[in-house]
Parts: structure tokens; C-alpha cells; sequence
């Protein structure tokens, strides 16, 4: 029996994505399984037991995808007092509590927010939420075609790239293989100076015999993995200068007490923001 049938879905949940294909309910998809991880309800039974997977080879596999969450957050946070009030979340997932257009209004209600992703029960979600939400919207898209991501009719109505824009690529770019270079710097072409880049990456290099056992199930997935060690981050965010605390686990990321971790290691996920020159 199908999720839908069993009842965890809206009866107008759309089983197919823009393009009229078939949502594939069977194979995990990270979003869906991220979106578990929070425990949202937006995924079907092979990503919760791909996360379960996770939890046997890394029992703080909750704790990786809530801290990387709270890091969106203060993020966010730090934009909104640079004086930005765009954000294009690229790879954004399924929007459960936390998003980027309910972290901006608490500073800003008129932020502006386009979400993009092409998963199409993490869009399909985004649209019913976003309904009455007149300065945010979905662009249901790969990230990897920025040329469509930007030409998009609601990135057009919704963003000004005449002004500073953030762009936010959290937990997602360890998705995109070895083109992650052009990638940026097409959307950085884009930029005006004072936009700011919001990356959070999985790594494996504190805790590599581990990260192996996590790369082989996400490797079962419809995106297999990709770590990019800190070291890497200079590339990722060339144009850019990395503001304070620098590229630190996402745990230690101007984090609030009750939110930092003893082993900030456990978080498995770097993190830093810059600013374009």
C-alpha cells in the first residue's frame, strides 16, 4: 500500500511533479528523509527506514539534521541585520517548522523568499504553505540550472538582483558533484556586491570510518553523497569574504548556548556565511 493510500497525505496531495511524471514513493529521496528527521510528516516508508538506517550507523543522526536547522536560523538572522531582505534557498527541501520565510518575517515581514527545489512532494508542500504567503514562492526546478532557477517567473517577481541578495545553500550542495565550482559562479554572476552565501556541508573528516557507513545508504538513494572537507570551503566561496566565526561545525556557528555541543564533531556538517566583494 501506497503512503498516500495509507492515509499520511492530503487527499489533493499531487502524485506528480511539473513535469506529469509519477512521484516515486519507493525510493528514498533526502529531502523526504531529511524532512523525517524533524519530524515532519512529507515522506513515505523508504525514507523513514533509510533514516532509521542512519540512526543505527549514527545514533545523532537527529541532532545533525536539527543542528544544521538551528544554523538556517541564525543565518538568516545575520543577513536580516547586514540589511538583506532577499533570499533564494536553493535545494530548500520540504518547509517544515524553522524555514527561511518564517526565520525572516520574525525580523522582517517583508522579506522576500524563493524557495527552489524539484522534488515534487517537498514543492507541491511549499506551494499549499506559501498559498497565502504573497512575498514567498516556489520555483520547481533543479538548482543545478540556474539559468532556469533565475529566469524563473516567480525569482523574477519576487527578487531584485539589483540589490543585495542571500543565498542560501544549506545541507545541500554534498548533492552536486564534481560541476559544484560552475555552478556557484553562475549564481554568483548574479550578485551584487553586499549579497551574502549561506553554505552548511557534510564532511567526513573527523569521523571517517562512520561517514563511510553513511555514504554507503545514501548511496540507495536517488542522491548519492558527496563530503567536501573545510579545507575546501575558500573554493566554495571564492568572491566572497567568510564573515565571523570563519568555517566552523554548524553547532559553533554563532550559536546560542543551548545550542552548542560539547563534540561539535557530532554535527558531521560545516558551515559558513560570506559576504561578495
Amino acid at each position: 500500500m501506497s503512503e498516500r493510500a495509507a492515509g499520511n497525505f492530503p487527499a489533493d496531495e499531487p502524485t506528480a511533479n511539473a513535469s506529469g511524471s509519477e512521484v516515486d514513493e519507493v525510493l528514498p529521496n533526502p529531502a523526504r528523509i531529511y524532512d523525517y528527521g524533524l519530524g515532519g510528516s512529507r515522506n513515505f516508508a523508504g525514507d523513514r527506514e533509510a533514516f532509521h538506517k542512519l540512526l543505527e550507523v549514527d545514533p545523532d543522526a537527529r541532532t545533525v539534521v536539527r543542528s544544521n536547522r538551528a544554523f538556517l536560523r541564525r543565518a538568516v538572522r545575520s543577513c536580516l541585520e547586514r540589511g538583506i531582505g532577499q533570499f533564494l534557498d536553493l535545494g530548500s527541501g520540504v518547509p517544515t517548522v524553522g524555514n527561511v520565510h518564517e526565520a525572516a518575517r520574525e525580523m522582517n515581514p517583508g522579506a522576500h523568499v524563493v524557495y527552489v527545489d524539484d522534488e515534487p512532494v517537498a514543492a507541491a508542500h511549499t506551494r499549499r504553505l506559501l498559498a497565502d504567503q504573497p512575498n514567498a514562492g516556489i520555483v520547481e526546478e533543479d538548482l543545478r540550472a540556474p539559468d532556469a532557477v533565475l529566469g524563473a517567473a516567480e525569482t523574477r517577481r519576487l527578487l531584485d538582483f539589483s540589490q543585495p541578495v542571500a543565498l542560501v545553500m544549506a545541507s545541500v550542495l554534498h548533492w552536486v558533484g564534481d560541476d559544484v565550482g560552475q555552478l556557484l559562479a553562475r549564481y554568483r554572476e548574479a550578485l551584487v556586491p553586499g549579497s551574502a552565501l549561506v553554505i552548511s556541508h557534510l564532511t567526513d573528516e573527523d569521523l571517517h570510518e562512520q561517514m563511510r557507513q553513511v555514504e554507503a545508504i545514501f548511496d540507495e538513494t536517488s542522491a548519492p553523497v558527496t563530503y567536501r572537507r573545510r579545507s575546501r570551503a575558500a573554493e566554495l566561496f571564492a568572491g566572497f569574504d567568510i564573515v565571523d566565526p570563519g568555517v566552523v561545525y554548524c553547532s559553533e556557528w554563532r550559536a546560542e548556548p543551548h545550542e552548542s555541543l560539547a563534540e561539535p564533531e557530532r554535527t558531521k556538517i560545516w558551515a559558513a556565511v560570506g559576504v561578495k566583494r
